[in-house]
């Protein structure tokens, strides 16, 4: 079996985003392909979400906002967005999913935790269903 890819989708690439694709990277290790974009990427990552991933011991200081490309698109098998509204493209036979969550953009490290722990319990979650 090949393995599963996940793109990972937000406006900015710079919070949540990155911090799935540093949970899902830490947690799978090299059994998943990940990607993550954003349609509106930002200068550089949130540094509260930075900060926040470190202290579980995630390092994403090495990542870079990237644009969502079409191609990124067509070679993931889960496509998760977080609020990027019609940005996203559509492709038939992959698996979308929409998770609602809070943007850390400009919220203070208390803020951003619980942003955080709430986006490691999916990742676990999608472990679970791909390896």
């Amino acid at each position: 079996m090949t393995k599963p890819s996940v793109l990972f989708v937000c406006v900015h690439n710079a919070g949540r985003s990155q911090m799935a694709a540093g949970f899902l990277r830490h947690l799978a290790g090299d059994r998943v392909e990940v990607r993550s974009a954003g349609s509106m990427p930002a200068e550089q990552i949130n540094p509260v979400a930075v900060e926040a991933m470190a202290e579980l011991g995630v390092d994403i200081t090495a990542e870079t906002p990237k644009i969502l490309t079409t191609e990124a698109v067509q070679a993931s098998d889960v496509v998760i967005t977080m609020g990027c509204g019609d940005a996203c493209p559509f492709f038939p036979g992959k698996r979308y999913e929409d998770w609602k969550l809070e943007d850390p953009a400009g919220q203070g490290l208390e803020a951003v935790r619980p942003i955080r722990d709430d986006i490691r319990a999916r990742i676990a979650q999608l472990v679970d269903e791909l390896v």
